[in-house]
């Protein structure tokens, strides 16, 4: 190697970005190239993709020879920190990986990599109970900063970098706060907390800090005052309450409590210590305190027993592997109904508050007798957006979307139960990388690969003790009750094998009649006790489930057992009563009686208020009596009710979203298919979002039980609400199984439909080759069924194709046929649709008179046709054309007529998106005030409906409380 190689540069990131070789200060170049220079700093020897580097100084609007310039760049870099290096030898300070640059990082020591060795230290003294030396090392660690960080550094990803960074620094002050008022410094600390407070008056943890310090100073109505004006500060700018931790802080100041445990027990993961920097080169220390935290887990049993030795085992497991470079797993395998999701579910309530991060959970279905095993990409896109991520924004492939869940994930700390796995396979993509997390996973297979690849501690669920089955019991029927009668309640253990499921349900079957005696529940399992086979996973099943499921099955009233039977015919992950209502065939109110006597005899679990679950035994039992029982004709009438009750109840609720759509010749249906209807857009848009992972289950059940129309039409008919949702992996997977269905139903028009749908969600994806093909396929498919709307709908289509790959004017002419196709209809409404995204084309390409033009026609149409929702679409691309022609007033004019249309139609999602235009037309006239006015409605909204975006929106107006002149102009 080169020995100026060794040479050792200072750099400076924690103020203006400087570096040293040895005592040399070294000129860095333009501001761009300075920017690149940071950027591989901040991603500390790993690679930087040449698309990273474009995006990350030029943003989305790079020149067109950003590639050029930035190879320009690298190279001047290179001679700065190797000049002597000769002509025909390779770099070795920054070199090329793969796509991208990396700059090695063993020669560079910087100032945040001293900050962040000094935080490290300190929280070790921290834990170790040495408060002084911590705080020392604190304070060393502060005295490195000089202002703005990376100040000077243009670009987007810097300006990224600034925040993350300026949040650390925030986060160690604060921890210096804390430890200085935990060594009892409340009066030395108070001008500083002040200060801070008046500088950032929206940070709820600085709050508490004051308020524990002037309580401590016995100034406690000063501190009252200090709350009630956060308080008023949050719910007037933010329209948010103060989070559950400040709130409980109140509470104690109320009380006159001294709160100094509350001190040391908040934001445990905002300590010092776990500051790990991001994959994209971001320091990301501790999620802030508006970061999503999800919590998933099912409600735990109020009537869990035993397993107390299974519970202290995996605790002193949690509390032993917290150094691992990797996330801790845990693996409880047992046979089926050994109470395997139980234990974890409620030991994982135990441990929560060890996640600060939340918890996520999902049940993998590895072994569902009806063959609906979750595929790991809709696992990783549950969790994905529960963590915040835009569901339009989720990658399509596996790889892609395991890469950004583990980058989610890094510097966080979140429980993650995965319930009922089916194989390695299916588990390794949703590991996560960072040592921060814990992931519990449990199966009914061994799963010898995660302990051998990645050091799973296996924890074996056997039944339950004698002790611990008699506790089950005194739990569900009274201890007076067992006690009365041992002899009789240690046969019923003994005929259960003392397994957790069938003593649940011999439980609420003599709970459900409390005059029963226990000797004679006894006698009637021991009269049925049979085969064990047809239960039996592994060979080593120790009892006769059918005997019990038969014993309580019998039990049930006849609809009830017809019921259960049926709920084997459902393929979603849970059911509503309407669903169970559609399948058994009885009216809805009838069927509420049903399933409450099934789920009081242990038979059903209602996961959520009016969703219930079926254990996987259970429903291989209901297949089982559904085959000894019913006929081919019933099941075949049952699984027509299901499926006209969705593909009608989709119906409905496409036509309340979107009442101009062109209607669909639908099937004859029976009467109780009982198909819900909604009296407006929020309602049939809460039954699609909660109904969406059953409904796309739903279409490919159609299509395997041969109801083929059902199957394409049912896809058809969600394609409005998935594409404006952002689901579009869900749609190229719904729409590919229609478009078998169509083919095997023999329907030219149903396979027209479903390559329009695939062609969209394509282009969506930035798939335009196969988009191109879809939609062009689907187009003469139209054609040659004289279909003259599906026409106009292909034509959309590809000019949406057009416009993605930047093609404006092919784009302007398939609008344009599209137009004629509408005309010759007699479709105003088509038409007007057709004209605003022409106005939207022009936009895109700056002619933002002809746009304007456009959208009074289209405006027009819609008032003459009354339709409300294009005319609310229009004005807001109306008001878009005038901000970009610096017409702010009318610009301003047209978003509040488009956010009276979308509020009046209940689109809350559209309204919030104007509202947000409304604040950039307000903030570029100077109101900052009406600015944040319109961005605080359209948080609110977003924050109703839990959307993604709603993150954006707080940060935005965040911002807005700076001084105006750090804010940007528009």
């Amino acid at each position: 190697m080169n020995a100026r190689a060794q040479d050792s540069f200072r750099v400076s990131l924690l103020g203006p970005l400087r570096v040293w070789r040895q005592e040399a200060e070294l000129s860095l170049g333009p501001p761009q190239q300075r920017a690149v220079f940071a950027l591989l700093l901040l991603r500390r020897g790993r690679a930087v993709s040449i698309d990273e580097l474009v995006d990350g100084i030029w943003g989305t609007n790079p020149p067109a020879a950003a590639v050029s310039v930035l190879r320009t760049y690298i190279s001047r870099l290179r001679r700065l920190l190797e000049p002597d290096r000769p002509a025909d030898e390779s770099p070795h300070l920054l070199v090329s990986l793969g796509d991208g640059y990396a700059l090695r990082s063993d020669p560079v020591l910087s100032d945040l990599d001293r900050f962040e060795i000094l935080v490290t230290q300190a929280a070790t003294q921290r834990a170790e109970g040495n408060g002084q030396a911590a705080l020392r090392l604190l304070r060393s660690a502060h005295e490195l900063w000089e202002g703005v960080p990376l100040a000077g550094v243009p670009g987007p990803r810097a300006e990224a970098a600034r925040r993350s960074l300026e949040e650390r620094r925030l986060v160690s002050l604060e921890t210096r706060l804390r430890i200085e008022l935990d060594l009892g410094q409340h009066i030395q600390v108070l001008p500083e907390l002040m200060d801070l407070c008046e500088e950032h008056p929206l940070r709820e943890a600085l709050c508490e800090l004051r308020l524990v310090a002037l309580h401590r100073s016995g100034r406690r109505a000063e501190a009252l005052d200090v709350y009630a004006r956060m308080r008023r500060t949050l719910v007037d700018e933010l329209g948010i309450e103060p989070g559950p931790s400040l709130r409980a802080m109140h509470a104690d100041l109320l009380a006159d409590d001294p709160v100094s445990a509350r001190l040391v027990l908040r934001n445990a993961s905002a300590d010092v210590g776990h500051d790990a920097e991001g994959d994209d080169g971001q320091a990301g220390p501790v999620p802030s305190a508006d970061a999503v935290r999800p919590f998933q887990l099912p409600a735990d049993l109020v009537t869990f027993a035993g397993r107390q030795a299974e519970l202290d085992c995996a605790t002193s497991l949690l509390l032993n592997l917290g150094h691992q470079q990797s996330a801790p797993l845990s693996l409880v395998s047992g046979m089926a109904g050994a109470g395997k999701t139980a234990l974890v579910v409620h030991w994982a309530h135990q441990i929560a508050h060890r996640f600060p991060d939340g918890c996520l959970y999902v049940n993998l279905r590895g072994h569902d007798p009806s063959g609906s095993r979750m595929d790991p990409r809709e696992a990783l896109e549950r969790f994905l957006v529960a963590l915040g991520v835009a569901p339009q924004a989720v990658p399509e492939g596996l790889e892609a979307q395991t890469a950004l869940y583990r980058g989610v994930l890094a510097d966080r700390r979140v429980l993650i139960v995965l319930d009922n796995a089916g194989d390695t396979e299916q588990v390794e993509p949703l590991l996560p990388a960072a040592p921060g997390c814990f992931v519990v996973v449990t199966s009914r297979s061994r799963l010898s690969g995660l302990v051998a690849r990645y050091g799973a501690h296996p924890l074996t669920l056997d039944v339950l003790s004698a002790g611990e089955s008699l506790e089950l019991l005194a739990r569900r029927l009274g201890k007076e009750r067992v006690d009365d009668e041992p002899e009789a309640a240690r046969d019923i253990i003994e005929l259960c094998a003392r397994l957790p499921l069938a003593l649940s349900i011999v439980a609420a079957r003599a709970a459900l009649y409390p005059g029963f005696r226990l000797a004679d529940i006894a006698a009637e399992l021991c009269k049925d006790h049979g085969s064990l086979d047809a239960f039996s996973v592994s060979g080593d099943f120790g009892t006769d489930m059918r005997a019990v499921f038969s014993w309580s099955y019998r039990a049930l009233s006849p609809q009830a057992a017809g019921l259960i039977r049926r709920l084997a015919l459902h393929p979603g992950p849970d059911i509503t009563h309407p669903a169970a209502a559609a399948l058994a065939g009885v009216p809805p109110r009838r069927v509420r009686a049903l399933l409450s006597e099934l789920t009081g005899a242990s038979l059903l679990i209602e996961r959520a208020p009016g969703r219930f679950v079926i254990h996987d035994l259970l429903r291989a039992y209901a297949t089982e009596c559904m085959g000894a029982e019913d006929s081919e004709r019933v099941r075949r009438a049952a699984l027509l009710r299901l499926h006209s009750h969705f593909l009608l109840t989709a119906h409905h609720a496409a036509t309340v979203l979107d009442p101009f759509r062109e209607p669909m010749q639908l099937p004859p249906s029976p009467a109780a298919a009982a198909p819900l209807r909604f009296g407006d857009r929020a309602q049939a848009t809460a039954w699609l979002r909660t109904e969406r992972y059953v409904l796309r289950e739903i279409v490919g059940n159609a299509a395997a039980h041969g109801f083929h129309t059902h199957a394409w039409l049912t896809a058809a008919t969600l394609h409005v609400y998935f594409n404006r949702l952002g689901y579009w992996h869900d749609l190229l997977e719904i729409e590919s199984t229609a478009l078998r269905s169509a083919r095997a139903a023999g329907s030219v028009t149903g396979q027209a439909y479903a390559l329009c749908g695939l062609g969209g969600a394509h282009a969506r994806l930035n798939h335009p080759e196969q988009a191109l093909r879809h939609l062009d396929e689907a187009l003469e498919l139209f054609r040659s069924a004289g279909h003259a709307m599906g026409e106009a709908l292909a034509h959309r289509g590809l000019a949406y194709l057009s416009n993605r790959t930047n093609r404006p004017q092919a784009a302007l002419d398939h609008y344009a046929q599209a137009i004629e196709l509408y005309r010759s209809e007699g479709n105003v409404s088509g038409e007007a649709g057709v004209l605003h995204r022409i106005a939207w084309t022009y936009i895109l390409i700056g002619e933002h008179e002809k746009a304007l033009e456009r959208c009074e026609e289209a405006i027009r149409h819609c008032r003459e046709f009354g339709d409300t929702y294009g005319e609310a679409a229009a004005q807001d691309t109306f008001g878009y054309a005038l901000y970009h022609l610096a017409r702010y007033p009318g610009a301003i004019e047209r978003f509040q007529r488009s956010r009276r249309l979308f509020h009046e139609i209940g689109d809350r999602h559209l309204e919030s998106d104007v509202l947000r235009h409304l604040g950039d037309a307000h903030l570029a006239t100077g109101d900052r005030k009406a600015a944040r006015a319109a961005l605080t409605a359209a948080l609110a909204l977003l924050e109703e409906s839990g959307h993604a975006e709603a993150d954006t929106v707080r940060h935005q107006l965040c911002e807005l409380h700076e001084p105006a002149s750090s804010v940007a102009p528009p």
